[in-house]
């Protein structure tokens, strides 16, 4: 999940995701106060992290570490902290306990953004850098994405969207959690072109984080102090996107084809927002992950 567009006025908010061989492990996770942040999906070395989206959206990237985990062992990280700076310190800490570095990271919408803030703060860690869905990296692309969203939605999905909308912008109301989940599949379903039928894998909708984490980052891109981070990764970096992901590939093309050294830009017509689950583009959006990770 991601929303990867300006911070919600008061009445808008953004989004809120083959055979597996022998040496296939998976790390148990528990949910909730006690959830781990890691999950494990072979042995090692481990050189490749998948980083979810959300923020507050941790295990949607599972799908993507299980169909890698046929040809590399993979790390995914779970972002269980609650601001920018931890949940950097936090991916820090796992990638340095259990990763072989530098390690590849593969980003997915709000964990494209998270990687590339980290590959940034610490080059050293980061061998390559794959950026999948992003959020645009400058203000002015951002303006129209939940509008796009909504005029994908029936008049009954576009309602009860505006009124889960107005639920999280209430400060009155706690438990914001359940309001998230329903907009996610919502938003999910505006996002995607031609899906595969699929059941999310999101272990928790963690408002509090998203709320906490968005807010910093949102101004992080506001400022324009985002895309000039990019000045400060040394890695390759290449960008997939799809052509009917919101968010538009204009914003993550132009700025980062601007700031950074090393830049590919992939565009996938006829996707959407999680190409992993789309009818036509499954199979080559992995054999694009596996050629990636090979070089």
């Amino acid at each position: 999940m991601w929303i990867g567009e300006r911070p919600i006025p008061s009445s808008f908010m953004s989004r809120l995701a083959g055979t597996v061989p022998f040496i296939f492990r998976i790390k148990e996770v528990r949910i909730g106060t006690n959830m781990k942040n890691l999950r494990k999906y072979g042995k090692a070395p481990f050189n490749i992290a998948v980083i979810h989206g959300g923020p507050g959206a941790p295990g949607e990237m599972a799908p993507v570490a299980r169909e890698l985990s046929s040809v590399r062992s993979v790390l995914e990280p779970l972002q269980t902290a609650a601001t920018l700076e931890e949940q950097i310190g936090e991916l820090k800490d796992i990638l340095q306990k259990n990763g072989d570095l530098p390690v590849t990271l593969i980003g997915w919408s709000w964990g494209a953004w998270l990687s590339f803030i980290f590959a940034a703060q610490f080059p050293a860690f980061v061998e390559k850098l794959i950026l999948v869905g992003s959020g645009p990296y400058e203000e002015k692309y951002a303006l129209n994405i939940m509008e796009d969203r909504l005029s994908r939605l029936s008049k009954e999905e576009k309602a009860e969207a505006l009124s889960l909308l107005k639920t999280l912008s209430n400060p009155v109301i706690k438990d914001k959690n359940t309001a998230m989940a329903r907009l996610g599949e919502l938003i999910s379903k505006a996002d995607s072109y031609n899906p595969l039928p699929y059941k999310s894998e999101i272990i928790e909708c963690q408002y509090n984080i998203y709320q906490s984490v968005w807010e910093k980052a949102s101004k992080l891109r506001r400022s324009g102090k985002l895309i000039e981070l990019g000045k400060k990764i040394q890695c390759p970096v290449v960008a997939i996107q799809g052509d009917y992901d919101p968010h538009p590939s204009e914003g993550v093309k132009g700025p980062l084809s601007r700031i950074l050294k090393d830049f590919r830009f992939i565009l996938l017509e006829n996707c959407g927002h999680q190409p992993w689950i789309e009818r036509s583009l499954k199979d080559r959006f992995y054999n694009i992950l596996k050629s990636e990770l090979k070089t």
